[in-house]
């Protein structure tokens, strides 16, 4: 199972824990379970289409799944996904 790193903004969902485990064979998959277990964070991270809203950075080992293979990128037990909202403002 994949450690996932939860920003504060989003801890709400995961009963206030900064890391959660789910499992899964790509990100896509990780995070559909990580809804399963933590109802409600789905949406904030995937649109109506499955797909990474364009305001969620989402990190594999420190590497941006949108210069891999996005949410068919492959995950492996000792992995680590960090979840990144982004900011605005000025």
């Amino acid at each position: 199972m994949a450690k996932i790193r939860i920003p504060t903004s989003l801890r709400s969902f995961t009963r206030n824990q900064p890391e959660v485990i789910a499992g899964g064979a790509t990100v896509g998959e990780v995070l559909r379970q990580l809804e399963k277990s933590f109802p409600g964070i789905g949406p904030r991270l995937l649109d109506d289409k499955g797909a990474v809203r364009r305001y969620v950075n989402i990190f594999l080992n420190d590497e941006d799944i949108r210069f891999m293979q996005e949410l068919d990128t492959p995950v492996k037990d000792a992995d680590s996904i960090t979840l990144i909202p982004a900011m605005a403002g000025g």
